[in-house]
């Protein structure tokens, strides 16, 4: 491809991708990856340090996140706020078909579930300082985070494979199920 020819970040994620998918993470190399992007091995290295990072590069959503929390109302609960935050997340996601397939090479890989699990504690991190400038105790941040990002679990494995509905809907719908799973029922009469 001509040198000049833009989106050279893009080109290698779609490339390293569908790589992994064809050949496994793991027979993948970077040579693999360039050369399928219309690149050098040394223009792959100026966007990613190695090539796990092509499917987990850049902090759009971490940014994303922290800067809703932040602009939450204050009359929000912590909770609210972190999941008004969350449910916000689609504007900075990619595809669906592309997270959907980043999905299937991250669980077919544990090095990638690996790179996963830390991109998401960086995440959590990220936001937990975010809900302790809202004056929220660091113990107590880090547990309405663990919450919330199970909720968003469910609720993005949902929308991914649902796309008539809204993340935010989804999330919602998870918090509700949370609360009527740990609300005591009332006792059934005999």
């Amino acid at each position: 491809m001509p040198r000049w020819e833009s989106d050279a970040q893009g080109r290698l994620e779609r490339a390293a991708l569908e790589l992994f998918e064809t050949q496994g993470f793991e027979r993948t190399t970077v040579a693999q990856i360039a050369r399928a992007a219309g690149l050098t091995e040394r223009s792959f290295y100026r966007y990613f340090p190695d090539k796990r990072e092509v499917l987990f590069a850049g902090n759009e959503l971490e940014a994303h996140l922290v800067a809703k929390v932040e602009a939450a109302a204050p009359d929000l609960t912590p909770f609210e706020a972190l999941l008004t935050a969350l449910g916000a997340a689609d504007e900075v996601f990619r595809s669906r078909e592309f997270l959907l397939r980043r999905t299937g090479v991250i669980a077919a890989s544990p090095a990638l579930a690996e790179r996963d699990l830390i991109k998401l504690a960086d995440i959590a991190g990220a936001l937990a300082r975010a809900l302790e400038l809202r004056g929220v105790e660091s113990g107590e941040a880090r547990f309405i985070i663990d919450v919330a990002i199970a909720l968003s679990r469910r609720a993005t494995s949902r929308w991914l494979a649902d796309p008539d509905a809204t993340l935010s809907e989804l999330i919602a719908k998870a918090a509700a199920e949370l609360r009527e799973a740990v609300t005591p029922r009332a006792p059934t009469v005999r």
